[in-house]
């Protein structure tokens, strides 16, 4: 941002502070006064109040030397202030403003941090997480090179778990209803809707940390759904099973599921069909 002398901030700082004249401030009809205020009260951690003068400012800036930086400072303000929704929307307005900014890298980044900031837990609705990501990948891909690219990229993976763990508890609702028909519609079956959400889950996040909880609980609910099912179709949905378990055993061999993973295989191989029987 562009500097200020320090003794300027110094004195307004401390005259700002023993007069406890903010009231004067919001006050006054001059505009150097509230911006170089709204710099200092931004100094010395006051973002609420340095953001309510910058608020006021942005449109009398807006084309002089000091439109830029009021409208990244105020951005700042806002994300200091942990005013999530807002920073993010102003550091928005700022970089689409000023495509080649002083800080237009940093109000891409930021933008994406903002949106971290404000996700909400994993059982919420999730669109903020979704455009977190979108907006990270957008950085990402336009400063490749960036001091901040490692932040990003790590706040991207973080992001991931979460609307990973967001399908998991889904699916692990589905499990849970079981046969409760209710839940069912068109003749599905809550066993089929889990397996569908956790292998969804899997194939848009494959390298996810739930991988080996989603992945049991595929085979827990096609074993259920095979236990479940009307005579006709139980050999066709209990190999289903058992190809699950083969693949599973493959990539967990020593997994703490296995011995419940077995036992669900032992079962299920009773079932077995073979062609040699026809």
């Amino acid at each position: 941002m562009r500097k200020t002398s320090p003794l300027i901030l110094c004195i307004l700082a401390i005259a700002l502070h023993s007069c406890g004249d903010y009231s004067k401030v919001l006050k006054s009809t001059d505009s150097s006064y509230r911006y170089e205020a709204a710099k200092s009260y931004f100094a010395m951690g006051h973002y609420n109040r340095s953001a309510e003068l910058l608020n006021d400012l942005i449109i009398p800036t807006k084309g002089t030397d000091k439109g830029e930086e009021c409208l990244y400072m105020l951005a700042m303000s806002n994300y200091n202030g942990h005013n999530y929704e807002a920073a993010a929307k102003t550091f928005q307005r700022y970089y689409q403003s000023y495509p080649r900014g002083t800080f237009t890298e940093e109000a891409y980044f930021y933008s994406g941090k903002s949106l971290y900031e404000n996700t909400p837990e994993p059982r919420l609705d999730q669109t903020d997480t979704y455009n977190a990501v979108t907006e990270f990948s957008n950085f990402i891909e336009a400063y490749p090179n960036s001091k901040y690219r490692q932040e990003a990229q790590r706040c991207i993976f973080e992001l991931q778990d979460k609307l990973v763990e967001k399908e998991y508890l889904s699916a692990k609702l589905y499990y849970d209803l079981g046969e409760y028909f209710l839940n069912c519609t068109n003749g599905g079956s809550n066993y089929q809707a889990c397996v569908i959400t956790a292998q969804n889950a899997i194939k848009d996040y494959p390298y996810c940390k739930r991988r080996e909880d989603l992945s049991i609980l595929v085979l827990k609910a096609k074993f259920e759904l095979a236990k479940n099912s009307v005579p006709s179709k139980q050999a066709e949905r209990y190999q289903d099973a058992i190809d699950e378990f083969y693949g599973f055993q493959t990539e967990y061999p020593e997994s703490a599921f296995m011995p419940k993973a077995q036992d669900m295989y032992e079962k299920a191989k009773k079932f077995e069909t073979h062609d040699d029987e026809y």
